[in-house]
């Protein structure tokens, strides 16, 4: 009885919930010398115009986890791709500890810089482009 509910179900209400999310990878470093490097994964459902992302530091195990604050697109010339800048909040045990702001224009990240929450320092970092980061593994430091 209750596989022929299940079936009737599925035929009454198809599956119309379907999205498709991309991901993408970025491996940053402070400097290639450095040990501060993290992998940025930003999530985009564009049926939904969703997006979530997460960054995970070499040194740590777990990663953390980014909300959007706010996207700001700006077309400096008709001939070029649109200059993309997003923040991104950084929330640890439900609390907001530092912010990214990402600039983007077309294929290439223009900057990426860090804002400690506890203290207002800033930090820049480089998008490696030489670094591999399959989405199974992430970056390969």
């Amino acid at each position: 009885m209750k596989k022929l509910f299940l079936s009737l179900s599925l035929c009454l209400f198809p599956l119309t919930a379907y999205c498709q999310v991309t991901v993408e990878n970025f491996c940053f470093e402070l400097s290639q010398e450095s040990q501060v490097k993290f992998e940025l994964r930003i999530y985009y459902d564009a049926l939904s115009k969703w997006s979530g992302a997460s960054v995970k530091y070499l040194t740590s195990k777990e990663p953390i986890s980014l909300v959007v604050k706010y996207t700001d697109l700006e077309e400096l010339d008709p001939q070029m791709p649109v200059r993309d800048s997003t923040v991104w909040l950084e929330i640890v045990d439900g609390k907001i500890t530092g912010e990214y702001t990402m600039v983007t224009q077309g294929n290439s990240v223009v900057s990426m810089a860090y804002k400690k929450g506890s203290n207002g320092k800033q930090y820049s970092f480089s998008n490696n482009t030489q670094i591999k980061a399959p989405i199974e593994s992430g970056c390969q430091w």
